[in-house]
């Protein structure tokens, strides 16, 4: 058996699309015009309608709901935040706190929500394991968990080689630090589970209804404008399509592939039992999950990212690509060496200038956006949308400020990429700065971070 390459997602190859919805009819009016039907969007709907049912409501989304990053991710349910540390230094480590518990306690309420509303989505509660396998990762690794316990993780646990081998037997893991804030799921389930839930609500989604342009009170589409007191950008790694916006967030790639269901003697000498999500402490880090049907999807860096802010072509992805991925899945687990792999796919994520997730209203014009999760929106997504909702009702005068208007990501303001060719040139020699740190980090065994990442982290704006 070949392959599948592209095909949207693995998620979808296996879960099937939805029935296609209807695009626009025409010219329309709403009191909350969301544009993008992926988690973001979706989420912001059923907030805003559970909160206040009278609400009409529509959602357009350019291909299917789920399409972006939604539909295509690795299935991190997990408390990580894009630019907690630079809002701990421009607000105080007390405001970045509060931002980390809210991100915590989101992860229980996507979980509560879903077995609420009937959301079949393989969700398991495993938590999250970031492993360590070269001296200058576990320096890493130590810092990471302290810092971490410093922002209020208390239930985080450092493991050294021995009980990280009891957990999962990633090949030459020397430690790995556990949080209990994270879990597995199936990300097309779970998208396909909440849009129904949206509708069954009163919500009217158009799908097949690219929006062009967004400003105050319009959202303009070819087939028509949608007129609404509110419209909100729920558009992640597809926001540069809309005009103004091409420079606003980078769509960055990530790749992932999907091995074939592995049998129960590989999972005896893997591990694995707990099925934690699993990652690493590399530049260029990995991201994987043991699937509900057994198997591995793992994932990583492609091509970072496609001259002009270009996003790909259904998820196709290059065959060097591929081969990356499954070099990494054989480093972490050489017994796989001989798997076969059955779907391999790409997506792109919303990275802002300087790596902070961000959601806001302006309360002028009535526009109002979220985004910018640099990978980590399975979770976010869903703070992002409750913090809308409480925007839009205190701007409504439907309630005051709430615990959530006042965390430190609200209104936070980005400054633009560069231009062409800058931004291309600059993202793929940062890019080839990890890979060359991490590849002399493993084969010098030095404990130090290679100075080359350290280089690449200040000009990239990630620390």
């Amino acid at each position: 058996m070949n392959t599948v390459n592209g095909g949207i997602s693995f998620w979808y190859a296996q879960d099937g699309a939805s029935a296609p919805r209807e695009p626009l009819p025409g010219d329309t009016t709403a009191d909350v015009c969301i544009v993008g039907g992926g988690y973001t969007g979706l989420w912001t709907a059923y907030y805003l309608k559970k909160a206040v049912p009278f609400l009409n409501i529509t959602v357009l989304e350019a291909r299917f709901c789920g399409y972006g990053a939604s539909g295509r991710n690795g299935g991190w349910l997990y408390n990580g935040i894009a630019g907690r540390d630079r809002y701990a230094r421009a607000h105080g480590h007390e405001a970045a706190v509060r931002l980390q518990q809210a991100m915590n306690d989101t992860v229980d309420e996507v979980v509560r929500t879903a077995a609420e509303e009937g959301i079949e989505a393989d969700i398991h509660q495993g938590g999250v394991l970031e492993v360590a396998y070269t001296p200058a990762q576990l320096a890493r690794l130590k810092d990471f968990h302290s810092v971490e316990i410093a922002f209020g993780e208390k239930d985080r646990r450092l493991f050294g080689a021995r009980e990280t081998a009891e957990r999962i037997r990633v090949n030459g893991a020397v430690a790995s630090s556990w949080t209990p804030h994270g879990a597995r799921l199936h990300p097309v389930k779970l998208l396909k589970g909440l849009a129904a839930a949206v509708e069954a609500l009163g919500v009217t989604i158009h799908e097949s209804t690219p929006v062009t342009e967004i400003r105050p009170k319009h959202a303009v589409t070819p087939y028509g404008t949608v007129r609404a007191p509110y419209v909100l950008r729920c558009t992640e790694g597809f926001t540069a399509s809309l005009k103004g916006q091409h420079r606003t967030w980078l769509p960055m790639n990530s790749s992932m592939i999907a091995t074939e269901p592995l049998p129960a003697e590989v999972w005896d000498e893997i591990g694995w039992a707990g099925r934690e999500t699993l990652g690493d402490m590399a530049h260029a880090y990995m991201y994987a999950q043991r699937t509900a049907d057994d198997r591995i999807a793992i994932g990583g860096r492609g091509v970072p990212y496609r001259f002009g802010s270009r996003t790909d072509n259904d998820g196709r992805t290059q065959p060097a690509t591929v081969d990356a991925l499954r070099d990494i899945l054989v480093r972490f687990f050489p017994r796989l060496a001989g798997v076969r792999i059955d779907h391999a796919w790409s997506g792109v994520l919303g990275v802002p200038r300087d790596w902070c997730a961000t959601v806001t209203l302006d309360r002028s014009t009535g526009l109002g956006w979220a985004g910018g999760y640099v990978g980590s929106g399975v979770a976010t997504a869903n703070l992002a949308a409750r913090t809308l909702r409480d925007l839009i009702q205190q701007d409504s005068g439907q309630s005051g400020p709430t615990d959530l208007t006042a965390l430190p990501w609200v209104g936070h303001k980005v400054r633009k990429w560069e231009p062409e060719p800058l931004r291309w040139l600059g993202v793929h020699a940062l890019y080839a700065a990890y890979r060359r740190a991490d590849h002399r980090e493993a084969t010098t065994h030095t404990a130090s971070t290679a100075r080359l990442a350290v280089l690449a982290d200040r000009i990239s704006g990630r620390h």
